[in-house]
């Protein structure tokens, strides 16, 4: 992940919770520390996230419509699952996801 995509994705978990998120939200949310946090995600946001924060930031992203849903997250392509019922399927996900954000910002 790349600054610019860092960046983009703030505004777009922004407008998945209807809540406008800061630097500091972003630290919450990559478990960085109050102290600092902020200034790291800001930092971050030019030269891009370390490989660990990159993995939980792709895992929330799934939140947003504008980020795809991860292979081994997707269990809605499946055979079993009727193909009228994915969409509901991954709207309630995305849903989920929200609310794993909001819970992580407490």
């Amino acid at each position: 992940m790349t600054g610019p995509e860092l960046k983009q994705l703030r505004t777009d978990l922004s407008d998945a919770i209807e809540r406008k998120l800061t630097a500091v939200d972003m630290a919450k949310l990559c478990g960085l520390p109050e102290k600092g946090g902020a200034d790291t995600i800001r930092r971050w946001e030019v030269s891009g996230p370390t490989p660990s924060a990159t993995k939980v930031l792709r895992v929330l992203a799934m939140a947003s419509e504008r980020h795809p849903i991860l292979d081994n997250f997707n269990v809605f392509d499946r055979h079993d699952v009727r193909e009228e019922d994915r969409p509901a399927r991954r709207a309630a996900f995305r849903a989920q996801m929200c609310d794993e954000v909001r819970r992580r910002l407490g």
